[in-house]
């Protein structure tokens, strides 16, 4: 009865593989995800100030104006344009220019006679990235070449402490590193729901369902069937992603085990196939399984601490969170592929993730079964 059973779940998810094979259109989705968007998320927004054009209005015209001025430059800043007062308005208007420095008149006799001279940094907000970082830049760079004038001599003084800074798992702070892997990790929440949820309705617009409902063969059979098919495409394309775009083409260094990074994964994948075919239930057709979705995914990716911290939310957000599984996949999947860690390390997340997997799974087969009693 057993292996009958196991026949049953193994040709009804072939079944799944065909029907996914005959869908263009889901094909390119998991090609796409898993390459294109996975190296322009990492690659699309760096963290790093690179090449922001900046513009100096120099009315002092000396030593030091001159030395502040020629401390911008590549890769962080394009070449300093070199303007008029009255044409720092239009220039920002117009988007030359994220940065304006206005270096006041007597500016290096103010400095050099002990006052505080006022300098303006004009900054173009809506490039936000460029704004908050290089901001922090050229003030850094001012205060910087300003001091060492003072002192005559470049070069920096002997302090009584000496900072070493360490920065591990990531040494080069190379955003790509990161956002590579955070995106594989949200990749396979997003496609396991979008599979699961539209292989079964698709079944229920072109009236195969009803074919299964004569066959010998029960709910828990079908959903199965629908979890391991879906699931073995999420983890099988996922893992060439992880192999050949972010090891391969972004060059990203993986630290763990490769293996139980995809056990850990193969749990969540249980929870969230499950979370699809719940969806599907609830949904009358494919828009509105998308609303439903979309309402879903949203939460679970951005309150998961895969984009931001856990600890920066509110705490009602934090234990709200803890009940669902990318909560737990995210904090696994970080252990395992930045720092290595083992079972050891993770088993708690494991455990987690088994137990919402099981709880999920129930509640999915239950309104399963009402869903075909109705149809039935």
């Amino acid at each position: 009865m057993r292996s009958r059973n196991l026949a049953n779940i193994y040709q009804l998810g072939i079944k799944e593989l065909w029907s996914l094979w005959r869908d263009p259109v889901m094909l390119v989705l998991i090609v796409y995800v898993f390459t294109a968007s996975v190296y322009t998320s990492a690659t699309s927004m760096p963290e790093t100030l690179h090449n922001a054009p900046i513009a100096i209005v120099d009315e002092d015209v000396s030593a030091l104006s001159l030395r502040i001025a020629s401390a911008f430059y590549p890769p962080q800043f394009t070449p300093p344009a070199m303007i008029g007062y009255n044409d720092v308005d239009p220039g920002m208007d117009a988007g030359l220019y994220t940065f304006a420095l206005v270096i006041p008149p007597n500016f290096q006799q103010d400095v050099l006679a002990g006052r505080s001279p006022a300098m303006q940094l004009n900054v173009d907000a809506t490039r936000m990235s460029q704004a908050f970082t290089g901001s922090g830049y050229v003030q850094q760079i001012v205060i910087g070449e300003v001091n060492e004038f003072i002192k005559r001599y470049r070069g920096n003084e002997s302090l009584p402490v000496d900072l070493a800074l360490r920065a591990r798992f990531n040494p080069a702070l190379d955003s790509a590193w990161f956002g590579s892997v955070v995106q594989i990790i949200n990749h396979i929440t997003l496609l396991s729901i979008i599979l699961t949820g539209a292989a079964l309705i698709r079944e229920r617009e072109h009236g195969t369902i009803e074919h299964l409902l004569v066959m010998p063969v029960t709910p828990a059979q079908i959903m199965l069937s629908k979890i391991w098919s879906m699931a073995l495409i999420v983890l099988v394309a996922a893992f060439l992603s992880l192999n050949l775009m972010v090891r391969g083409v972004l060059d990203v260094p993986i630290e763990g085990s490769i293996a139980l990074f995809f056990t850990g994964a193969a749990l969540s994948l249980f929870a969230t196939t499950s979370m699809g075919i719940f969806i599907a239930t609830l949904a009358r057709n494919m828009p509105q399984f998308g609303m439903l979705m979309m309402l879903t995914i949203l939460p679970l990716q951005m309150l998961s601490g895969g984009t931001t911290p856990r600890e920066s939310m509110p705490e009602i957000v934090q234990d709200l969170m803890l009940i669902a599984p990318t909560t737990h996949f995210v904090e696994l999947g970080q252990a395992i592929l930045y720092r290595g860690a083992g079972l050891e390390v993770v088993w708690q997340p494991f455990l987690a993730l088994t137990l919402i997997g099981v709880v999920l799974f129930i509640l999915s087969l239950a309104r399963f079964r009402k869903t075909i009693g109705q149809m039935s």
